[in-house]
Parts: structure tokens; C-alpha cells; sequence
């Protein structure tokens, strides 16, 4: 079971210290890890509580581009006394809260949480481009090879982590192709080239030769940068999470299985193989929605997990998945519904899917078991509860 091990599995901050206070652990605020969906650190005593099998070492910087470390005090809008880095630098407006990239406070916001909301959305900050002349570099001022302070992280945490009891799971950087969450670039003062959501996905479907030159470049960059971190890293770590690209809505794909195959799955698998040749790792792949028809491609390109397995979405029904790829791909979530079910169903509701989930997923291996997506604020304690307990239970029942 998985709960805070990454960005896709987490539980936001005010879920994190509600489970704190059911657990009866020592009070004391909770740590922003991560700021943009404003997950909250899952710390060890509360790992142990839940009977989590995992542990994150999360990216040196976070997607607003700074360093969490020095913690400072921050209420949050909805009143949770938080930790949050020192260089967490926000404008408290009328319509809600504005944060600065880099915490530098003379760069222009970068990310908004409206008033009564409990994370931040991008804000696009892309200047005037020529759609007939894109530039490659301005589209890489992100990437690039790892820089000493880089190093210096991994080295500290590869010391932290060496002989871990439980799974260590981290997020590889530069390896997310096309992530729309990176593409306006949170993190960036002042971003150029293509950083508007509409007109990237337009982009990909208009100048296909740009973006796939584009991700070349980006492949070359993070191979190296993944033989730089597995002379650090070694074999501390287990799992990978290469890239949070979603290819699925509700009833469909975002792309075709053609526009898949050409632009995305060659370059995932040169970074999937250069993984299993050279390390013991296991390469995990996020991607919402519906998109049963792209698995085949994405177990192909050599992916070992899918996350978070939508079974909500068209075409995503938990025994179909099991049945065609569960010989072939671990599933990571998958566990509850967190559209429906956990945020708004009954406790007993909750407890008899999660068992019809475990009983479904669990046989001959191959499955991880987290909630669909990370746990959004508001979702009732007792519910949550509920799915741990019910995982218990169904472990309990099998040995």
C-alpha cells in the first residue's frame, strides 16, 4: 500500500493531520511537501499507523522552483496552521492566494488557489510567439545536466535512505514529456516558448516535427542526467516515476494511438530500457482517464506500472484490466474511487469497493493499492479509514 510515496499518490495537508489526530499521534503541524496540490508529508509514525509500504525522496526543488527547507509557519485559507519552505512566498488578495516561482517576490505569480479552494492552478504567462518558427531552446530553458546542488541532494538522501525498510519511490527529472502541469513552467520566473495549455495541445496536433524534436533533446539531457544519478543513487532506490503525462478524459484520449506511437513511445522506451539495462529499477507511469486502448503502447514502451488505474473512466473496468494486462503491468491505485465513492460514500460503501477491488487486482501479484489519484481535501476521516481498514482486512483474509 501506498499513501505520500509521490505527487500522484499523496493526501492533501488537511486530510494528513485529520489522520493524525484519528490515529491519536502526536500533534504538531503538518509539512507542505508539495505545494502546488498541497500535499502534506506522510512522516514515519504515521506510515506505521496506516501500515504504508512506501517512502518518497521527493525532487530537490518543488514545482514552484524552490528549495523546501528552513520551515516557517503559514495559515492556509481554510485555517490549518501549516510548515511551509522559507522561501514559500505568497500575496493574499481578495480572490484568493497568489505564490511567487522561485520565491523570488519580483517575479510575477506564477500559481493561484482561489479563495475557497485548497490547491493552486497555474497561471499562464506565455508571451507572444511565431507558430511558424517555434524555438526548441526556449522550450528547454528547464533542462539541463545536473547541477552540484542537485548532487549534493541525492548524495544526502542516498545516505538517508540506503538500507530503507520500505519502497523508496522518486520522481526522475526531465523525463515527464509533455506533462501539462510542467508545461506553463510554475517554476520559472519568466518562461518562454509554448507555456499555454491550449495552444500546447494544439501544438502537438499542428507541428508534431517540433515536438517530437523537442522531446529529443529532452530524452538526451535526462539520460545523462539518469547515469548522474544512478552513480549517486545506486540501487537505494526502487522505483521511478518517469513521467505524469495524461493521455485519458472521461470517455476518451487525448491523442490517438497513432500520435502515441509515433511521438511518445520511442522516446519513453529509450528512457524505459536505458532504466532496466543499467539499474534494478521499476518505471511507473501516470496517466488519468480513459485509456485503455494506449495500455498495449505504454506496456510496450516498456513502462512497469500504470497509475492511477481510473476505473471510473470509459472503458477502465477493473476485472478488463486485470484480465488483459495484469500478466504485463503492475497497477498503483486503482483502489477506491475518489471522484464518488471516498468523498462521498458511506463507510460501508467504501469498504465493500475496496474489497471488490482488492479481489479483483490482488491474485498472482502485480498490485500496489492506493486510491485513484491523492486524496483531496474535505473527504471524511471515517472514510478514509474505511480504506485502510478494508486493505487490512483483505491482506488478514489472504494469509
Amino acid at each position: 500500500m501506498d499513501f505520500g510515496a509521490s505527487f500522484i499518490t499523496g493526501i492533501h495537508c488537511s486530510i494528513v493531520e485529520n489522520l493524525r489526530c484519528h490515529y491519536k499521534l502526536e500533534p504538531r503541524p503538518v509539512k507542505v511537501c508539495e505545494p502546488f496540490q498541497m500535499l502534506g508529508l506522510v512522516e514515519d509514525d504515521l506510515k506505521n499507523a496506516m501500515g504504508i509500504d512506501t517512502t518518497p525522496i521527493f525532487p530537490n526543488r518543488t514545482i514552484f522552483g524552490f528549495v523546501n527547507e528552513n520551515w516557517k509557519a503559514w495559515r492556509a485559507p481554510w485555517g490549518q496552521e501549516l510548515l511551509v519552505s522559507e522561501h514559500f512566498e505568497v500575496d493574499e488578495k481578495e480572490n484568493g492566494t497568489y505564490i511567487h516561482p522561485m520565491g523570488d517576490r519580483s517575479a510575477p505569480h506564477s500559481g493561484h488557489m482561489p479563495k475557497t479552494g485548497f490547491f493552486f492552478d497555474s497561471i499562464i504567462r506565455q508571451g507572444e510567439i511565431d507558430e511558424d518558427n517555434l524555438n526548441i531552446e526556449e522550450n528547454l530553458e528547464e533542462f539541463g545536466p545536473m547541477q552540484p546542488a542537485e548532487e549534493a541532494y541525492w548524495r544526502e538522501q542516498a545516505q538517508l535512505f540506503r538500507g530503507a525498510d520500505r519502497a523508496v519511490v522518486t520522481h526522475l527529472n526531465g523525463t515527464a514529456l509533455g506533462d501539462i502541469a510542467l508545461v506553463p513552467a510554475p517554476f520559472l520566473a519568466a518562461p518562454k516558448g509554448v507555456r499555454d495549455v491550449a495552444q500546447w495541445y494544439m501544438t502537438v496536433a499542428t507541428d508534431p516535427d517540433f515536438v517530437m524534436d523537442l522531446f529529443d533533446r529532452q530524452v538526451e539531457i535526462a539520460l545523462e542526467n539518469l547515469a548522474s544519478l544512478h552513480a549517486i543513487a545506486g540501487e537505494v532506490i526502487d522505483v521511478v516515476v518517469v513521467c505524469g503525462t495524461d493521455f485519458g478524459t472521461q470517455t476518451s484520449t487525448f491523442c490517438s494511438c497513432a500520435t502515441f506511437d509515433e511521438i511518445w513511445k520511442p522516446r519513453y522506451r529509450q528512457i524505459n530500457d536505458w532504466i532496466h539495462a543499467h539499474t534494478s529499477w521499476k518505471t511507473f507511469k501516470h496517466s488519468c482517464g480513459a485509456i485503455e486502448g494506449l495500455l498495449p503502447s505504454m506496456i510496450e514502451a516498456g513502462f512497469d506500472i500504470i497509475n492511477p488505474v481510473q476505473c471510473s473512466a470509459k472503458g477502465m473496468e477493473a476485472k478488463l484490466l486485470k484480465e488483459r494486462y495484469g500478466d504485463r503491468i503492475t497497477f498503483w491505485g486503482g483502489g477506491v474511487n475518489t471522484q464518488k465513492t471516498l468523498p462521498f460514500g458511506k463507510p460501508d460503501e467504501v469498504r465493500r469497493e475496496v474489497i471488490e477491488r482488492c479481489e479483483i487486482f490482488a491474485p498472482g501479484g502485480g498490485f500496489v493499492f492506493n486510491s485513484i489519484h491523492n486524496v483531496q481535501a474535505l473527504t471524511p476521516t471515517e472514510n478514509i479509514v474505511a480504506m485502510i481498514d478494508a486493505v487490512h482486512e483483505f491482506n488478514g483474509a489472504m494469509t
